[in-house]
């Protein structure tokens, strides 16, 4: 009978269901806003705390934003696969060379595939994000970090599958941090943005291999810093 009980879904995980199949019947879309916590519970006739504990548990998992003092809002990773972790700790470093290796094996078909299928609008996306990049070779570090993994992302997005973009971004955000220390350690911001406008330029002009070839090249150049980096702390 404990065990009938464990695998029962909870009032709460039901009220949690019915609030995403709500989103779903109703259209919405990221950034329109849900009905009150009030008039969610008079609809599915609960107590406003288990309507407000539904809705803590889908914003823990990227459904919903709580806005405070405004609403409740379908946030743009409702229909995300993948999650990064928020609370995951500085990572060490061989799992870091681990990632920047998993991001050998995916970042270069994403160019690749980035590079058959791009269309106007989105190479003037690439282009805005490296004259981004651009303007702040010699200022703002969180800014130039912002704007190269911007642009790191939006190749993955060009490329247009859902579910590796979605890895790439996770990676990005995990080790975002890490991501920081190698801008500052690899002393050559002009080569790294060159490589990035080389990668663009391959894109767009719908070269491939090449794009694939370049990406390759600027990921292991990055790799390498950090290894570098590991060896003399050893």
């Amino acid at each position: 009978m404990a065990a009938e009980n464990l695998a029962r879904p909870s009032l709460s995980d039901a009220v949690t269901d019915r609030v995403l199949a709500l989103i779903r019947e109703q259209g919405l879309r990221p950034g329109q806003r849900l009905p009150s916590a009030r008039a969610l519970a008079e609809r599915f006739s609960v107590a406003t705390p288990t309507i407000r504990e539904a809705l803590r548990r889908l914003q823990a998992t990227g459904a919903v934003e709580l806005r405070h003092g405004s609403g409740v809002y379908v946030s743009d990773t409702l229909n995300r696969v993948l999650l990064p972790n928020p609370n995951l700790s500085v990572l060490p470093g061989e799992r870091l060379l681990h990632l920047l290796d998993a991001r050998l094996l995916i970042e270069p078909y994403l160019a690749e595939r980035a590079a058959q299928v791009c269309d106007a609008e989105q190479a003037t996306t690439l282009a805005a994000l490296l004259d981004g990049a651009a303007g702040n070779l010699t200022g703002d570090d969180s800014r130039l970090h912002e704007a190269n993994m911007g642009f790191h992302a939006a190749v993955g997005a060009v490329a247009g599958n859902t579910v590796l973009n979605e890895v790439l971004e996770s990676l990005l955000a995990v080790h975002g941090h890490e991501q920081r220390e190698i801008l500052a350690l690899f002393d050559d911001r002009a080569r790294d943005h060159h490589e990035h406008r080389e990668i663009m330029t391959a894109i767009v002009e719908r070269r491939a291999d090449d794009a694939a070839g370049k990406m390759r090249a600027h990921l292991a150049d990055v790799r390498s810093v950090i290894a570098r980096r590991l060896a003399a702390e050893r």
